[in-house]
């Protein structure tokens, strides 16, 4: 029996640019199994950002259905996925969005005190773990600017998995990182897949970074383009 996680059937979205409306999906309908780290690739305006948008809630589809663990993400109100994206999802940004008055200790606490799931000394010490997870036990009263740009997303990978949620989504993550530091982060996230079956559902321009994922799938022109099975990844 299979554990369906996500499932996005005969999704369109468009947008009005000027008095036309211009295709971003067209019936594009993806499975993702628990536990899987799926990456998403294609060219500039193939819709793989689109989809994310619309896997995180942070959009609504123009046609189709999105389930989100059991969850249908279209027919809720803002405040529902709201408070699902809070508990369900996890998000890990290119430019690390963390609050720059805040420290790194901080940044990761926030999303529990807003997810109300945990008391304030199981939010301390969480927060100190999940620090220590990312290999910055010793960085926790840092502020992002004090931060390099490799433990600032850190500090996301940190803050994404704060409420614990099942899913983390991902948008260039180490788009703003140099080869190297990109690895690390990309390692520590198959890490974290692996060993807590978080599933992962990622956008990237680098191949390479596409190889930690389970499986690719290749957008064009707002549709499926190819699949890809990563019997060899990292």
């Amino acid at each position: 029996m299979t554990d369906i996680i996500i499932d996005v059937d005969n999704v369109h979205k468009s947008y009005l640019m000027g008095k036309e409306a211009v295709p971003a999906l067209r019936g594009v309908s993806i499975t993702v199994q628990r536990g899987e780290m799926l990456c998403l690739m294609g060219p500039s305006g193939s819709g793989k950002t689109t989809l994310l948008n619309l896997l995180g809630g942070l959009d609504v589809p123009g046609r189709g259905h999105i389930t989100i663990d059991s969850e249908n993400i279209v027919a809720m109100k803002e405040e529902q996925i709201a408070r699902l994206r809070l508990k369900k999802l996890g998000f890990i940004f290119q430019t690390f969005n963390l609050l720059a008055n805040f420290t790194a200790f901080e940044n990761v606490e926030a999303p529990m005190v807003l997810g109300g799931q945990y008391k304030r000394k199981e939010r301390k010490a969480r927060a100190r773990l999940l620090l220590e997870q990312v290999g910055l036990g010793d960085r926790m009263d840092h502020y992002p600017s004090e931060l390099s740009g490799g433990q600032q997303q850190r500090v996301a990978v940190a803050r994404a998995l704060a409420n614990n949620p099942p899913i983390i989504i991902g948008d260039e993550i180490t788009g703003d990182l140099d080869s190297q530091t990109g690895f690390e982060v990309m390692g520590l996230i198959r890490n974290l897949n692996q060993e807590q079956q978080k599933t992962v559902i990622f956008v990237t321009h680098d191949p390479r970074m596409a190889d930690f994922a389970d499986r690719t799938i290749n957008l064009l022109d707002g549709v499926l383009h190819s699949e890809v099975v990563n019997n060899g990844n990292q």
